[in-house]
């Protein structure tokens, strides 16, 4: 990883947007730093000053929402490496992925198409980033949106998620994902001319981890926080998020006990729970095993 470095001053709200969007990339921080994230090609470390360093091959597109010019203030909203794009085009398809940040559960991905003629229900139906919704209103509007909006939706449980990480980093199981989703789309419904995916990597890693599938879905744009500003963006996400609670539902009948969510302490003392009760080589089946709550679990047995 080359060493280009952009230094900037984050506020809060930015430096909690950021942390927010890549946190799964949380790594130990440093002293006197608040957080430091290790997206690819890139350690972006925030200080309690609010100093935030962006290092590293891609620091340029990391830093490039919160660089400021003459004529633009800096903002969280975009991480892309292609030119800003419109968000009223219509119609759009959109998609996003939810549980890559949760020790426990599934790995959800959906695209979807709104075009003007659902456009007002979906903002009616109130869709945006599904992270600032409700579990109670995910579990209103999704059987919603599913009933209203053409998308394409899978589900990677924990067992064969863990399976695929041995061969692929998550990044490229996101992008495997993602390109599915899309294709799958073409084939029942045929896409817009205009596709938005919330970012997760850089446009050019994107395409290199689809190398040698079947068939790639070119001409897809790039967004960070792209949930807010395009509604088959929000809507995908929402639905997505849908999935894994019915998913999440369905695990905890299964196994007869109730999961936590993300992956902090509460999802240690879980997981250890967990294996107290059935045993570590059950453990693949409810979770993903490359997280460090696995090395803590061990640590403490």
């Amino acid at each position: 990883m080359s060493n280009n470095t952009i230094t900037l001053t984050l506020t809060a709200r930015q430096a909690s947007l950021l942390f927010d969007k890549l946190k799964e990339y949380s790594h130990p921080a440093p002293a006197y730093a608040r957080w430091q994230l290790r997206p690819e090609n890139c350690v972006i470390t925030c200080y309690q000053s609010g100093k935030t360093v962006f290092q590293g091959k891609d620091a340029q597109i990391y830093a490039s929402p919160f660089l400021r010019t003459q004529t633009e203030p800096a903002t969280p909203s975009t991480i892309t490496s292609a030119k800003a794009v419109q968000t009223n085009v219509f119609p759009q398809a959109g998609s996003d992925e939810v549980g890559t940040g949760d020790y426990f559960g599934p790995v959800c991905v959906c695209a979807t198409i709104v075009d003007e003629s659902t456009l007002s229900k979906v903002k009616a139906l109130g869709v945006r980033d599904s992270k600032k919704l409700s579990d109670d209103d995910i579990r209103k509007i999704g059987p919603q949106l599913e009933a209203l909006l053409p998308h394409s939706l899978l589900i990677v449980t924990p067992a064969k998620y863990n399976q695929v990480h041995d061969a692929y980093n998550i990044n490229a199981i996101k992008a495997l994902l993602h390109n599915q989703a899309y294709v799958n789309l073409k084939k029942k419904y045929g896409l817009p001319s205009f596709c938005m995916i919330d970012q997760f990597t850089p446009e050019k890693s994107y395409y290199r981890y689809l190398q040698g599938a079947k068939e790639i879905q070119y001409g897809i744009h790039f967004q960070i926080k792209a949930e807010d500003q395009y509604p088959a963006v929000g809507a995908a996400s929402v639905i997505a998020r849908y999935a894994f609670l019915t998913t999440w539902d369905q695990m905890e009948k299964q196994w007869d006990m109730a999961f936590q969510k993300g992956a902090g302490a509460k999802v240690d003392a879980c997981a250890l729970a967990f294996v107290q009760k059935y045993g570590m080589e059950k453990l693949d089946q409810v979770a993903k095993l490359h997280f460090q709550n696995t090395r803590k679990l061990q640590d403490a047995l």
